[in-house]
């Protein structure tokens, strides 16, 4: 139900839940809050993981993924979608069917498929899904440079020509927008690319000298598909979440969480 003067828009994530707090439908929901929207999820997998890693993951039944999906469209109006980890080919395929048949706008996919300690989060099934049919429905693709080589099957890009060039084949398998993430290129800066038709622009940003960088790729994702749920341009969505993601890495030693790689700060701005 709409308010009289404002209306905050509503987006759900569907992903993988993090017991520890700092990735996945943890982070999406709070990435969510500080973008001033109202959070919704739908759960494909439990994980057993902290800052140190995963230890053990638990997949949730497809159908039951349908009937949370059901639950949600059939009595809520949804303003954009995260897609974050599908786990396997059967899970991106129920996802890809019960979007298609409701014409969601602004999709945002992270295509999640390795977390920061090296474990596996996407069985190799499930990246000929992601390329063939997910990518067609999403609004904005936001690999990292693993990923992006991974669904282009090509080597890890070292050089932001190397980005240029898979980030553009990504962009023809037919997503509207491509957003390659470059905080794995070996470069004082960190430079993220956003690839459309029309354009191609550089987001470049300094490292922050921080091991606190747990689900960054998560709540970037989520920031991106809530400024776009408020209705802004995607350049702009963009780079309003490029600021967001980098005040929470700059304020992520604030916090106090785990003996790893600990979170970022979600809520720098609030509190």
């Amino acid at each position: 139900m709409k308010g009289k003067n404002y209306y905050i828009p509503n987006v759900l994530s569907i992903a993988g839940s993090d017991p520890s707090g700092g990735a996945g439908i943890q982070a999406d929901l709070k990435s969510f809050s500080a973008n001033k929207t109202f959070g919704m999820s739908v759960i494909t997998a439990l994980t057993a993981q902290n800052t140190m890693g995963v230890q053990d993951i638990h997949l949730v039944p497809e159908d039951f993924i349908e009937s949370q999906i059901n639950s949600i469209f059939q009595d809520i109006i949804v303003d954009a979608v995260k897609i974050g980890m599908m786990a396997n080919s059967s899970i991106a395929s129920i996802i890809s069917k019960n979007l298609r048949k409701r014409k969601i706008k602004n999709i945002v996919i992270d295509p999640v498929m390795v977390a920061k300690g090296g474990a596996t989060l996407l069985e190799k099934d499930a990246i000929e899904i992601i390329r063939k049919d997910l990518i067609q429905i999403a609004d904005v693709l936001t690999p990292n440079l693993p990923e992006a080589a991974l669904l282009t099957n090509t080597d890890i890009a070292t050089t932001k020509s190397e980005m240029l060039t898979q980030g553009r084949r990504l962009l023809d398998l037919g997503a509207k927008a491509i957003y390659v993430k470059g905080g794995h290129l070996d470069s004082k800066n960190s430079p993220d690319l956003l690839i459309t038709i029309n354009d191609e622009i550089w987001y470049e940003a300094p490292r922050i000298k921080t091991i606190n960088t747990h689900g960054t790729g998560c709540t970037l994702s989520s920031a991106i598909c809530a400024n776009l749920a408020h209705g802004f341009e995607i350049e702009t969505a963009i780079s309003n979440s490029k600021q967001y993601v980098t005040d929470a890495i700059k304020n992520a030693d604030k916090l106090n969480v785990g003996q790893g790689h600990g979170p970022t700060h979600h809520f720098n701005n609030l509190w």
